[in-house]
């Protein structure tokens, strides 16, 4: 009798020990970063915070869209200054040079297309876009610090994390 209680007490850490393994391997492979949920988590961020009606999202949401695609490029050809540093003083002024010069261009496309957007709807909205998109990027790092996969979607069962105050 005793020998058939441990048998199933065996069992039973095994089963357990076998669902928690399982367990942590889904929640492994939720943490990968996923280029679609984060637009869509952004989007849905930017629209709650910024109150867009649906209309106004369909509307301003594809200039947005643009208007970051085009920001990446930009990024894209900033982050390679970082990987190699130019040997000898005329190739670090040429280099500053050009960085700067991606730094404005960033700035004109920020004023262009905020002038495109502010043609769809209100600039207050505008405004509160432009926070809103800032406000979920510092909670999407500071997710990401602790390990969440999409920032401040984790941890946050309720409402949306330290966002507009309504």
């Amino acid at each position: 009798m005793n020998e058939k209680r441990k048998l199933n007490e065996m069992k039973r850490i095994v089963t357990i020990s076998l669902l928690l393994i399982m367990t942590l391997m889904v929640n492994a492979q939720d943490k990968r970063f996923s280029p679609e949920k984060f637009e869509a988590d952004l989007k849905a961020y930017i629209t709650k915070e910024a109150s867009l009606t649906t209309k106004e999202a369909d509307k301003v949401y594809p200039v947005f869209c643009e208007l970051r695609e085009k920001q990446r490029v930009i990024y894209d050809k900033m982050r390679k200054f970082g990987m190699n540093k130019p040997v000898g003083d005329e190739a670090c002024k040429q280099a500053i040079i050009e960085y700067d010069k991606l730094n404005l261009e960033l700035r004109q496309l920020d004023v262009d297309y905020h002038k495109k957007m502010i043609k769809l709807v209100s600039a207050s909205k505008v405004y509160e876009i432009m926070q809103a998109e800032n406000r979920f990027h510092r909670q999407m790092m500071k997710g990401w610090q602790h390990g969440w996969q999409n920032g401040w979607q984790h941890g946050k069962k309720n409402g949306w994390p330290q966002g507009k105050q309504r």
